[in-house]
């Protein structure tokens, strides 16, 4: 039987802006499948908040990196609720270092994670998205694909994939009613010092958001329920820009 609520796929949603992505799409009464690649105790406290606050959320453990794994997590969705209706596509790895250090191993996990990892799951979930009547997919970018950054090479360019990717599902997926579309925050507080990630970016000290001060991972969570929610059913193939004004887009 059909979920009589709209549900959504948040992949890298264990912590930051992923999981306030998580936290702010149940808010609105979204059932939240929340995806985690190892950190199962991390997922499984957005999901107990989710649930404590009286929503729907279930943990679902896969790397997105993996098609089999990708495949069993739609399936437990589709076990669970029977539809898919937003999928976000935020996990990623955000590592620095010098052009001359980075190996081949960790070029290739980067773009797997983000750009592969995007493309496996928008995949798997497009059957489901299809039966929606408000299915759309988010992309989670970032300013520095737009601005560039030093140190960031492998980041940047799977981020800048990322703009491409949506611009050619929006294409692709329009005739079905689907929507694609990808935000881009820049100078964020998140936790940092991670698995999946270095200590604040150099390319921080190189930008001042207009505004004065550093967003929050709540407000790019903000922009994504907007840009997936029904008050954006005529918006697809565009790249908002959440920054505070420490880069302009155009």
């Amino acid at each position: 039987m059909k979920h009589s609520h709209p549900v959504a796929l948040v992949t890298g949603a264990g912590r930051n802006i992923g999981r306030e992505i998580a936290l702010g799409l149940a808010a609105t009464g979204v059932s939240v499948a929340v995806n985690v690649r190892s950190s199962a105790a991390e997922g499984q406290s957005v999901v107990d908040e989710i649930i404590a606050a009286g929503g729907q959320a279930i943990l679902c453990l896969a790397d997105v990196t993996d098609t089999l794994a990708v495949a069993a997590m739609l399936a437990r969705i589709r076990e669970s609720w029977g539809r898919l209706d937003v999928l976000v596509n935020n996990a990623a790895v955000r590592r620095e270092a010098p052009l001359a250090d980075i190996s081949s191993a960790d070029w290739r996990e980067t773009l797997a994670v983000i750009l592969d990892g995007a493309f496996f799951c928008t995949q798997a979930a497009l059957p489901l998205l299809r039966q929606s009547d408000r299915g759309a997919v988010v992309n989670i970018g970032g300013m520095t694909s737009h601005s560039g950054a030093a140190e960031r090479i492998h980041v940047v360019t799977a981020k800048a994939g990322l703009g491409g990717m949506t611009r050619a599902l929006a294409h692709e997926l329009s005739p079905e009613g689907i929507t694609v579309n990808c935000i881009a925050p820049g100078m964020v507080d998140t936790q940092r010092h991670t698995s999946s990630s270095t200590a604040a970016p150099k390319h921080h000290a190189n930008h001042a958001p207009l505004l004065g001060r550093r967003g929050s991972a709540a407000e790019i969570a903000a922009s994504v329920v907007w840009l997936a929610g029904p008050a954006a059913r005529f918006i697809t193939g565009q790249t908002l820009h959440v920054n505070g004004g420490a880069y302009l887009g155009v």
